[in-house]
């Protein structure tokens, strides 16, 4: 199993409440049900008041590195990947668990 891990920091002067970001954040919360090789899939807002912090997360898991790269090219998740584009940076980890 692989874990694929996002963290999205919104741009500055981006807030939650953007009609984009809300878009995005929609479009991210059905990706679960809508790619067959999620194994998990959590996504939400972060609730720290810390300067570290990013502001929006993703878990997942997949079965294996072919399962990634499916979920990856899903056009789902390229959708969601375009609106996140515009208003946010992000940092990603893929590791086996």
């Amino acid at each position: 199993m692989l874990r694929h891990l996002v963290l999205f920091k919104l741009n500055e002067g981006v807030t939650r409440d953007d009609p984009r970001v809300i878009a995005g954040a929609r479009a991210f919360e059905e990706l679960g049900g809508l790619i067959p090789d999620l194994r998990s899939w959590e996504c939400g807002w972060n609730i720290a008041d810390r300067p570290i912090a990013y502001d929006f997360a993703i878990n997942s898991s997949v079965d294996d590195a072919e399962a990634l790269q499916r979920y990856l090219e899903h056009p789902a998740h390229q959708a969601g990947v375009a609106l996140w584009k515009e208003f946010s940076t992000w940092v990603m980890a893929d590791y086996p668990f």
